[in-house]
């Protein structure tokens, strides 16, 4: 079963929750981050290039050092204060007409090294390092883990009586999503949720956030190391995650574009495709997938139907029946030459929230030559994958929305 505990959240007062709350450092650039960010904005914490003119490059040890001062700044001046005592936190999110409601707790570093948390992707360790010396700089997680988790009725009855009542932030961010936070502060109401996590839920499943999981664990396991007087109870061998209920959960199609045909033209890239898929022009007006196996593709102007056959994908294998898959052994490598998804230079990556309209505008624009669209993976298919202990290919799940950060903060010490 997993370890959980609450925790007293470092967050910004309700009145400057908008001012402060911002979104997760890797999905925006710098200069983005730059133009976006306002006097009291957590980006001057998670994204502190922005600071200098010219920006410095992130991993410039001047960065990291900003981090700090402006981390203790926000402290000091009131943007950020800690809560009086260890809460749970309920955290929503709406996305249309959908509304995901998540605990904000800790999680024990223990059932990341014992595969209590289970991940289904590869972290780079150059990605791990950085988000491990902030994590060590600033002896706190300033944003959140997403992780999920098998329905639990006696949870969700607890999470129903908090919504019901008033939230300590509701506000709209600049996507249009909604975002909403209500504090559990009842000692039986903690005692309870502690219990429910530590006696009935088995696993937690990493939806987002595999780097900055494996270098919250790293700095617990060195905090461990640095200490003689370790007990096991210090508040570095936990680590602050949002987690959700699977049933809640919706992942988003993860698209592919690439800048040239491998020294092919069209109609040779079409013929080759026909060995595999059966292949259906649709004309100029965008397809989307309609279901597993089936891609859409765009290429010069024109958009096509790839559905691919019988015997092509092993349906008893969870990697190998994974249309990321399919498209990566049939299409990218077979035809256009591409090897090895994490670095390769010649191909990118599109989170469906931007639309096939941004495949159809990156194409057009002469930056690619060539896109693909794939249906999205399942939340079951993704919870197989990890408890089988297999690892999915690069890009293959896109979670919106983003978790905000700047809601709570977990001081380590």
């Amino acid at each position: 079963m997993v370890t959980v505990k609450p925790f007293a959240a470092v967050r910004p007062p309700k009145s400057l929750v908008t001012e402060v709350a911002a979104p997760p450092y890797d999905v925006l650039n710098s200069e983005e981050a730059f133009r976006m960010a306002g006097e009291k904005s957590l980006l001057h914490i998670t994204k502190p290039e922005i600071d200098f003119d010219p920006i410095l490059p992130d991993h410039d040890q001047r960065v990291y050092d900003r981090a700090v001062v402006n981390f203790k700044e926000w402290q000091e001046k009131g943007w950020l204060v800690q809560d009086a005592k260890p809460c749970y936190y309920v955290y929503s999110q709406t996305m249309g007409e959908r509304t995901q409601y998540g605990l904000v707790l800790c999680a024990h570093i223990d059932d990341y090294a014992d595969g209590i948390i289970k991940k289904h992707e590869l972290t780079r360790r150059d990605k791990e390092d950085d988000r491990m010396i902030h994590v060590r700089i600033q002896n706190a997680n300033i944003e959140p883990v997403f992780f999920a988790y098998h329905d639990n009725e006696g949870i969700n009855a607890i999470v129903d009586k908090y919504i019901k009542g008033e939230s300590e932030y509701r506000f709209t961010d600049e996507n249009g999503f909604g975002h909403e936070m209500w504090i559990i502060d009842d000692d039986a109401d903690i005692a309870a949720i502690t219990g429910l996590f530590t006696t009935q839920v088995e696993a937690f499943y990493v939806a987002d956030g595999h780097h900055r999981t494996a270098a919250a664990a790293r700095v617990g396991a060195e905090k461990r190391s640095q200490n003689p007087a370790h007990t096991g109870q210090e508040e570095y061998n936990y680590f602050m995650a949002v987690c959700f209920p699977e049933s809640q959960l919706k992942i988003i199609d993860y698209n592919r574009v690439v800048k040239d045909l491998n020294g092919l033209t069209a109609s040779q890239i079409i013929g080759m495709l026909s060995n595999d898929f059966d292949v259906m022009g649709m004309g100029t007006d965008i397809y989307t997938p309609q279901e597993l196996h089936n891609f859409s593709m765009y290429l010069e102007g024109k958009w096509y139907s790839l559905t691919a056959r019988p015997g092509r994908y092993d349906d008893n294998d969870p990697i190998g029946v994974l249309d990321v898959t399919i498209l990566s052994k049939l299409v990218l490598d077979k035809i256009l030459g591409i090897k090895d998804l994490r670095t390769d230079k010649r191909i990118d990556f599109v989170g469906g929230i931007r639309g096939l309209g941004e495949l159809k505008r990156r194409v057009d624009s002469g930056e690619m030559k060539i896109a693909f669209a794939l249906y999205p993976v399942s939340m079951g298919q993704l919870i197989n994958i990890a408890d089988s202990g297999n690892i999915m290919p690069p890009k293959t799940t896109w979670f919106e929305p983003k978790l905000r950060s700047g809601l709570a903060i977990h001081k380590l010490a």
